[in-house]
């Protein structure tokens, strides 16, 4: 056996590999991150593009109206959200007077069951705070100046994807030229892959914007419903932190399940929203995800939550956004390519063997999936 197949040699290359490339993406956030989302943002606004160069529009208007398309729908919800957060103003008194009732008749609970005295009122917490902040302010402005930061990088996105959208023939052909010069084989696989990982990107962003504003109208009805104040504001958020899986939709149901208990008089209207949420989510991962985003880009359980984990420690909340799609990607081409095929196998979901084990409900949801699947399928077809 050679040296340099050695296992303990592999194992140190490949170690030492994935160590400079973690080092690499934590040391170049600030590049990478409005570089990866420009080029899904560009991939998925490309047809839009196309389409306006067949009406003879020059590729630079064509790629400049895409991008302004694009962002006038972000610039339009962060000014849903500005004056959805400002009318929360009128509530701080009302939310101020029900956090005093509420320590109150904690208190009170205290003292006459277990002859505790002492419990801390509204204005310790507002002592506590106020020292917090004093103490923690170095800390504090360093996050302020991450989050200018990041505001000031997310301006990138828009000049970085009107670049792809202009030069994304040109760059079509370098990867042809970079792994495609072998033989003709290599270059078929390669326009394989790319075409593949554009029909991925696009159904993932546009199936997730999709089931995103399904769940904006039924968290919104469903909070209607309810009586909750700013039932639509709550809606919308919960459904746009449904783009982390798993952890989104807990967050997204916490806030209105907190506003409800300090802005309502009964218990029963919290264990109703979290009732609410909670069925939401079973048609939401069972239904909606699997039959919109489709079969390709969804992963297995244990693969979606390492990717999140990942992401976190990497790059925070964006790693979060941004390691699902990258994920799936990197399905696409280990799936192409023979010799990584366990691995894009590892990634993709799990073959459902346990049918007959599943509920009644869940049964249901899934034979209406499957097809609702088919009839899709039949429909490209």
């Amino acid at each position: 056996m050679s040296f340099e197949n050695r296992w303990y040699v592999k194992y140190t290359t490949v170690l030492l590999g994935l160590i400079l490339t973690v080092y690499v993406m934590i040391v170049a956030k600030s590049i990478l991150l409005p570089l990866l989302f420009a080029i899904l943002l560009s991939i998925l606004f490309a047809p839009l593009a196309s389409w306006f160069e067949k009406y003879n529009v020059p590729r630079i208007l064509a790629a400049l109206l895409a991008m302004i398309i694009g962002l006038s729908v972000l610039v339009g919800l962060g000014y849903f959200f500005y004056t959805q957060i400002t009318a929360f103003v009128d509530d701080v008194d009302l939310i101020k007077s029900r956090t005093e009732e509420l320590l109150a008749g904690m208190e009170d609970f205290l003292v006459t069951w277990f002859d505790f005295e002492g419990f801390v009122d509204l204005e310790d917490l507002e002592g506590l705070f106020v020292e917090f902040v004093r103490e923690n302010s170095g800390t504090l402005g360093k996050g302020v100046a991450g989050a200018v930061s990041m505001v000031t990088t997310t301006f990138l996105v828009p000049v970085f994807m009107f670049m792809f959208l202009i030069f994304r023939d040109f760059l079509k052909t370098f990867f042809l030229k970079l792994f495609g010069r072998k033989s003709d084989m290599h270059e078929d696989k390669v326009k394989t892959i790319i075409g593949n990982i554009q029909v991925v990107v696009q159904k993932y962003i546009t199936g997730v914007m999709i089931v995103i504003s399904i769940l904006a109208v039924l968290n919104s009805i469903m909070l209607l419903i309810v009586g909750v104040k700013h039932a639509v504001f709550f809606g919308v958020f919960a459904a746009l932190l449904n783009v982390i899986p798993f952890i989104g939709p807990l967050f997204g149901s916490i806030f209105p399940v907190i506003y409800s208990l300090l802005t309502m008089d009964s218990l029963i209207y919290p264990l109703i929203i979290v009732a609410g949420f909670y069925v939401i989510q079973i048609f939401e991962g069972n239904f909606f995800t699997p039959v919109i985003v489709g079969n390709q880009v969804s992963m297995n359980a244990l693969i979606a939550l390492l990717l999140l984990f990942l992401g976190a420690q990497i790059w925070g909340l964006a790693g979060m956004i941004l390691f699902i799609p990258l994920g799936a990607i990197m399905k696409v081409v280990f799936d192409e390519i023979e010799s990584l095929q366990p691995y894009g196998y590892l990634i993709g979901r799990v073959p459902d063997d346990q049918k007959d084990k599943k509920g009644k409900l869940a049964q249901k949801i899934s034979d209406l999936k499957e097809k609702v699947s088919k009839d899709g399928d039949e429909e490209e077809e």
